[in-house]
């Protein structure tokens, strides 16, 4: 996790602890919640949008002291993320492939695939972009169906984390330090597969 963090950390991409799915005992996830909802999936401070961070030196303490901790990116800083289901997401991102459209980086969560682009979370684009909680917001995005959007005030679960069903978040396209593409031109794509 640890190597994953700080190439995160070098891109300018602030990472945060995460909890992680327990495979023995009583409980189901790192965190101290009984009965916790989402399982693996959620930072373990809920001060996690002031604990973020691109330090090396504070991401490797916090590593040393967890190293079985998910890695948790918050969204709406350097880059915002659409999740979509995994039919959708490879649709869409075979459909830029063939067209020949850069698709920024791409990770497969489990069921999800979520597509890195860049933010608009400023103040001019209010009336454009909303703040989290997810699928709520302009009545184009309630027309495709398991369409969300991470921006300000959310987060995702990055790679190399552990999904609840044992396996690993992967990349699917890895980012590699090129500008993260426009959000407006991946969701043209995303909404076209989620139909």
């Amino acid at each position: 996790m640890i190597t994953s963090v700080l190439e995160y950390a070098s891109l300018g991409w602030a990472s945060c602890l995460g909890a992680r799915p327990l495979r023995n005992g009583p409980r189901a996830c790192s965190c101290d919640r009984v009965g916790c909802p989402d399982t693996g999936n959620h930072p373990l401070s809920r001060a996690w949008q002031m604990q973020a961070t691109t330090d090396p030196a504070l991401l490797t303490h916090w590593w040393q002291s967890e190293p079985e901790a998910n890695v948790i990116l918050p969204t709406g800083r350097v880059f915002d993320v659409f999740d979509v289901p995994v039919a959708a997401g490879l649709t869409a991102l075979a459909a830029m492939d063939s067209a020949g459209t850069a698709s920024g980086p791409v990770a497969a969560n489990g069921d999800r695939v979520l597509f890195y682009v860049a933010t608009r979370n400023a103040s001019e684009d209010e009336d454009e972009w909303w703040s989290c909680p997810l699928d709520y917001g302009p009545a184009t995005i309630e027309e495709m169906p398991g369409l969300r959007w991470h921006c300000r005030d959310s987060f995702v679960l990055a790679p190399p984390s552990i999904l609840p069903t044992g396996q690993p978040a992967s990349w699917l396209r890895a980012p590699d330090g090129r500008p993260l593409p426009d959000p407006l031109r991946v969701l043209d794509r995303l909404a076209d597969a989620c139909e």
